[in-house]
């Protein structure tokens, strides 16, 4: 997976990140930890924020972008579907929030393989 699309000055943000990043080829969704640091998954208190794609290792502390509006490409997904993220994993899942519980939505496809990122809460 890599970015195809993206602005840096309105389509994300530059953080430090919590830990060591080992680099994955699959972007995750991250948070903030109570620090403002990137954290996977949803962090200490607050809720997903948007995606990490990142294939190279990176150190605690080191800045990385965080898209919450842009495109992914060579994503291998589901083209017309929403994705979801899980809250513990940050994995991308096409699982859509039951009722009573939120769910943090990543975007959807346009095509296979290409992946629309407008991160947003989606309430159950």
């Amino acid at each position: 997976m890599r970015i195809d699309k993206y602005d840096p000055i309105s389509g994300g943000a530059r953080l430090p990140l919590a830990a060591n990043w080992a680099g994955q080829a699959a972007a995750v969704a991250v948070s903030m930890d109570a620090n403002g640091r990137v954290v996977v998954g949803a962090g200490t208190a607050l809720t997903q924020i948007g995606i990490l794609c990142k294939p190279d290792a990176a150190k605690a502390g080191d800045p990385v972008d965080v898209m919450w509006n842009g495109e992914l490409v060579e994503a291998g997904l589901v083209a017309g579907t929403w994705y979801y993220a899980n809250a513990t994993t940050g994995a991308l899942e096409t699982a859509a929030p039951a009722a009573g519980t939120n769910k943090f939505r990543v975007g959807y496809t346009s095509e296979a393989g290409r992946l629309i990122v407008r991160c947003g809460l989606v309430q159950g």
